[in-house]
Formats: structure tokens, sequence, C-alpha cells
């Protein structure tokens, strides 16, 4: 495997990275998300799930109030903000562990930096608001980037890569580039391939099976992977319960050396974790071959 990067340098902290991968814990503060829409929009409720995500071993909180589900039509900025500020003041408050916000809009990312947040997970890597990389420079936050083929609206008709993996790691690499152009230092970027963004099943596949090769880019890597469709593809039952398969996952992952994984369920997937590597599953061969 290749080297890993060591840490994620936030706005105020770090992230090392350790021998399982770092949990993300997912927050959607929507009515819309693919999987868990509306039952975390109220900002009270969404604040109660942080706290609980936290306690079950969340390294970072993840809240976003745009969906970007397939189809999923765009939000204001206003109304992006109504819905995540109350709740990103209150986290950054009482919450022991960073957070994050998922946005592209650099008003939002702004006013969550102002409010506490560390973390700016943007899904179009700063390509859709020539102000975020400004801000992210002036800042000094740390930010995910993410690879998507397309928008949420278009990004499932009929993706096509003549070669997924090549394909994501050159993007990946280029704005991971442009973002140090601008002066962001590499350590402040971690990158994400975007399963499920303008992907076919096997073009996820793919990716997770190939996730160690990310790492030549020298940056966290940070994988999304939760009750994503793909699982359903692979336990051939779209009713079935993804969580399973995102503890399946995971744990694959976590043997590709993944830094972040960006999850709903943490407690399950937290304690899966702490015993794929109490019975050997994260052999030192595994880390360093």
């Amino acid at each position: 495997m290749p080297p890993r990067a060591e840490i994620w340098q936030l706005r105020t902290r770090t992230i090392s990275s350790g021998r399982s991968p770092r949990l993300m814990g997912i927050i959607n503060v929507t009515p819309d998300s693919f999987s868990d829409g509306g039952v975390t929009f109220d900002p009270a409720a969404a604040i109660e799930h942080g706290l609980r995500l936290a306690e079950a071993g969340a390294d970072l909180l993840d809240i976003g109030g745009e969906s970007t589900r397939p189809g999923a039509a765009r939000v204001e900025a206003n109304e992006e903000l109504r819905r995540v500020l109350p709740v990103v003041r209150a986290l950054a408050e009482r919450a022991p562990v960073p957070i994050s916000v998922d946005t592209a809009k650099a008003a939002v990312a702004r006013e969550a930096l102002a409010a506490g947040a560390e973390v700016i997970n943007d899904v179009t890597a700063c390509r859709a608001d020539p102000a975020m990389i400004p801000l992210l420079a002036e800042t000094g936050c740390g930010v995910c980037l993410m690879h998507m083929q397309g928008t949420p609206a278009t990004m499932q008709r009929n993706p096509t890569y003549a070669d997924v993996v090549g394909e994501v790691f050159g993007f990946l690499r280029d704005r991971r580039d442009a973002l140090e152009g601008a002066g962001i230092a590499r350590a402040k970027i971690a990158l994400d391939p975007g399963i499920g963004f303008g992907k076919t099943l096997q073009h996820n596949l793919d990716l997770l099976r190939n996730a160690r090769h990310f790492h030549r880019l020298g940056c966290p890597v940070l994988v999304g992977h939760s009750r994503k469709r793909f699982i359903a593809g692979v336990l051939g039952d779209d009713a079935l319960d993804r969580t399973a398969g995102t503890i399946g996952a995971a744990l694959a992952l976590a043997r590709h050396g993944v830094q972040v994984l960006r999850v709903h369920e943490v407690a399950a997937v937290a304690g899966a974790l702490r015993l794929f590597e109490a019975c050997g599953g994260l052999g030192h061969s595994t880390l360093h071959q």
C-alpha cells in the first residue's frame, strides 16, 4: 500500500489517522435526503442526534442542509443557512468533536465557519462557487473535495467512464492541485471518490476495490458509502436494510487504510471496526504492504 497521510489539519484542530478509520457521523437537516430525509429536519432533533453520534464514537459530525440525492432540487443559500446554523452553533458548543458542514456555497460556508465549524465538505470539489477556494484559503479550515460526474439532478443519467479509477484519481489530483495553487496546504485537504455520485454499480465497486490507490495523492481519503444504493445492488434486494452492507464495506475500506468513513450508523460501524481489529483484521501486512 502507498504511504498514507497521517493527519488532516482542520481550522483549529487535527484529525490523526488511526489503525481503524475515523468516523464522520451524518446529520441531514433536510426534508428529502435519500435515506433519512425529515428525520432530523427539526433543529432540536438534529442537535440531539449529533450528540448521540458523538457519544457513539463519531470523530467528526457532518451537517448538511441541502440534499444531494439523485434528482435533488437546489436549495437557496438563505434557506440552507436557516436549516444548518442553529445546529452548527449548538454542536460546536456542546459536542466534543469537530463540526463539518456539507455545502457548496461560499456564503453558507462563511457563516458556518464563523459559528464554529472546522471543515467544509464540498461535493462539487469547489467548482460550483468561485468564492469557495478564496474563502478556504482565508479561513484555514479543513476541506473535503469529492468527485461527482454531472450534478445531483443529472449524475445518474447514464454515467460513463473509460477508466473510472484513473479518471476519478486524475480529477481529485487536479482539484487538490488547484487548492494548493491557491495557497491551501495539502494537509488541509481530504479527498472523496464520490461513491454513488455519477457512478453505476460496477463503477462504485471498482472504486471501493481500488481505494488504497488514492493514498498516492498524499491526502486523507474519505469515503461516504453508507446506505448507498450499490449495497442493494450487490445484495439483490432494494428494500433490504442496508446496515449490514454498510458495515461490510466499512471493513473492506479499513483494510485499504481509508482514513475517514462518512456513515449514518456510527455505533454499529464503530463496534464492527473494534471487533475487526481485535480479531486481526487490520494486520501489519494489510496497512503496510
